[in-house]
C-alpha cells in the first residue's frame, strides 16, 4: 500500500460550519465584552450543566488550569495518590501546587488507578486521591470513594476524557469532591482550548470562580491567591455552537469505533479493550494492545503507520513517572508499576474523529490487521 496523500492524525477537531460562527463573533464585536464572564460564558455554563446532567460548572481557559485550581479550591497539601498512566498535566498540576505525587499501579482491565493498590500507598501525609478516567472509561468510583471515606481523603477526578459519559444512568462527573474537564482541540467537545470544574454546590462554585479571577470576591476585595484562569467569550461562543452538533459527532465516533472493533478484535495478537458495563460512552479513543503473538512489536507498527502517513499515538508512553521531574520519587520505581509499564509498552491509539472517511479507516485497518 502506498502512503496516503493526506496525513491522518490520531484525532482532528470537529469544526462546525464557519458561517454559523460568524453571528456569534458579530455579537462579541458589538458588545465589546471579550472576557470576564460575559453573556456567552454564562450561557455556556448553563447549557453544559443541562447537557451533562450536573448542577454547577465553572469554565476555565484550559483543562490544566482547572486541575491546578481544583487542588487549590480543596486546599490539598502533602501527598496525593495518582496514576502514572495519563497525560503529564495530571501530575504537573500537583507539582504546581507544591504537592508530592505518589504513583500507584493501574488495573490491567481498565487501565485506571487500581483501587486494590491505593491503601498500601497511604501515609500520614496523604490528603487526596486524584484518579483519571482514562480514555473516558469510568474508574471504580465506588471502591475509591470507600477508601477515601475510610481514611478521610478528598477525591478529585481528572475527567479530561470523560465529557458526556454516564455511569449507572448518572453523569460520571458527579463522583468525587470535584471533577475537571478539558475542552482542548483534541477532545470530543472542544472550545479551541478550554476546560471546566464540575462543582457539587453553589458555595464551591463561588470559591472556584474567585480563584480563577485572581482571588477577587468583588471589585476591591481579594480573598485568595488566585490565578487568571478565565475562559474568554470567543471560546465560550464556539462551545455553544459545538453543543448543537455534539450528539451527531459522538454518534459518528460510535460508528468508527464499532467498525474498528469488528475488524480488529479477531486479529491474532491484537487486544481491543471492552467497553465498560452500565456506561454510556463518548468514544473518545480507540486503544489497542499489541501482544506478543502479533508479528510486529508495538513500536514497529507505530513506525509502519507513520511511513504510510498515519499518525497513531502511543497514549500513554512514556509513563509520567519516567519523566525527569518524577523518576526520582520512590513510587516511580519500576517494580512499583508493572502493569502500567506493560500497558505503556503495548498500547497504541488509532485515529478516531467524526470526519474520518470510511476509505481511510479501511486503509488503517488493513495496515494494522496485516501486521
Amino acid at each position: 500500500m502506498k502512503p496516503l496523500e493526506k496525513p491522518i492524525y490520531v484525532t482532528e477537531p470537529f469544526l462546525p460550519p464557519l458561517e454559523e460562527f460568524q453571528p456569534y463573533l458579530e455579537q462579541i464585536w458589538k458588545s465589546k465584552w471579550l472576557t470576564n464572564a460575559g453573556p456567552f460564558h454564562q450561557q455556556l455554563e448553563s447549557k453544559l450543566c443541562e447537557y451533562l446532567g450536573i448542577e454547577h460548572l465553572a469554565l476555565f481557559a484550559n483543562g490544566t488550569l482547572a486541575l491546578v485550581t481544583a487542588l487549590q479550591a480543596l486546599r490539598i497539601t502533602g501527598e496525593v495518590i495518582t496514576t502514572p498512566f495519563s497525560f503529564v498535566a495530571t501530575a504537573h498540576s500537583l507539582l504546581w501546587n507544591g504537592i508530592k505525587p505518589v504513583f500507584v499501579d493501574i488495573h490491567p482491565g481498565t487501565f485506571n488507578l487500581d483501587p486494590e493498590k491505593i491503601e498500601a500507598a497511604i501515609t500520614p501525609q496523604t490528603t487526596a486521591i486524584m484518579p483519571v478516567h482514562v480514555y473516558g472509561k469510568p474508574c471504580d468510583v465506588e471502591k475509591i470513594q470507600k477508601i477515601a471515606d475510610l481514611y478521610g481523603l478528598k477525591v478529585i477526578y481528572d475527567a479530561a476524557h470523560a465529557f458526556g459519559v454516564t455511569y449507572q444512568e448518572e453523569s460520571l462527573l458527579k463522583h468525587g469532591e470535584l471533577s475537571t474537564l478539558s475542552f482542548h482541540a483534541t477532545k470530543v467537545f472542544n472550545t479551541f482550548e478550554g476546560g471546566a470544574i464540575v462543582c457539587p454546590n453553589a458555595k464551591m462554585k463561588k470559591r472556584i470562580d474567585d480563584l480563577k479571577n485572581f482571588g477577587f470576591a468583588d471589585e476591591v476585595t481579594v480573598v485568595s491567591p488566585g490565578i487568571n484562569g478565565k475562559m474568554n467569550e470567543v471560546q465560550a461562543a464556539f462551545g455553544l455552537l459545538q453543543l448543537k452538533y455534539i450528539d451527531k459527532a459522538i454518534a459518528r465516533r460510535r460508528e468508527i469505533y464499532a467498525r474498528y472493533h469488528d475488524q480488529l478484535s479477531q486479529v491474532r495478537g491484537i487486544f481491543c479493550p471492552p467497553l465498560p458495563a452500565d456506561t454510556i460512552y463518548n468514544y473518545a479513543y480507540f486503544p489497542i494492545l499489541i501482544e506478543k503473538e502479533y508479528p510486529l512489536l508495538r513500536d514497529e507498527l507505530y513506525e509502519k503507520l507513520r511511513q504510510h502517513n498515519i499518525y497513531a499515538r502511543r497514549y500513554f508512553y512514556p509513563l509520567i513517572s519516567d519523566f525527569p521531574m518524577y523518576r526520582g520519587l520512590p513510587s516511580a520505581a519500576q517494580s512499583n508499576l508493572p502493569v502500567a509499564r506493560q500497558v505503556a509498552d503495548q498500547v497504541i491509539c488509532l485515529p478516531i474523529f467524526p470526519a474520518l472517511e470510511a476509505a481511510d479507516q479501511d486503509d488503517i485497518i488493513t495496515l494494522v490487521a496485516g501486521g
